[in-house]
């Protein structure tokens, strides 16, 4: 699984997020047919790509501007969960996360948390 998190430019808060969980590839760009569609001047119709390779995900840059990783143009980069990518030097930014879903995650350590203390109970 992988979420994708458009960050507000200038606080860099979420804005917008979107989670797969079975696709290998997942496109980002201005173009209709991407996964995530991004309407910005900077941004390519076919701008990045996130890709699985194997056990790891790689983002691969399709675009003319460019996609960078901490301040620098990449072609092709490892992707670390948590991974701020830039599309071009001025556009939007996107954060990768692997695993589950921020929310998913909360909900499955509410429900542990429940059943610890429902067993402490019944004890």
């Amino acid at each position: 699984m992988i979420t994708l998190t458009l960050l507000h430019p200038l606080q860099s808060t979420p804005v917008q997020s979107w989670t797969f969980q079975e696709e290998a590839v997942v496109r980002i760009g201005r173009a209709a047919d991407n996964q995530v569609v991004l309407y910005s001047a900077v941004v390519s119709r076919y701008h990045v790509e996130v890709q699985a390779s194997g056990p790891h995900w790689l983002v691969v840059n399709l675009g003319t501007n460019g996609t960078y990783v901490s301040g620098k143009r990449v072609e092709e980069h490892l992707v670390e969960d948590g991974v701020v990518i830039r599309l071009a030097r001025s556009g939007p930014m996107i954060q990768i996360r692997l695993g589950p879903a921020p929310e998913a995650a909360a909900a499955a350590d509410a429900f542990e948390l429940a059943k610890r203390e429902a067993q402490k109970i019944s004890n």
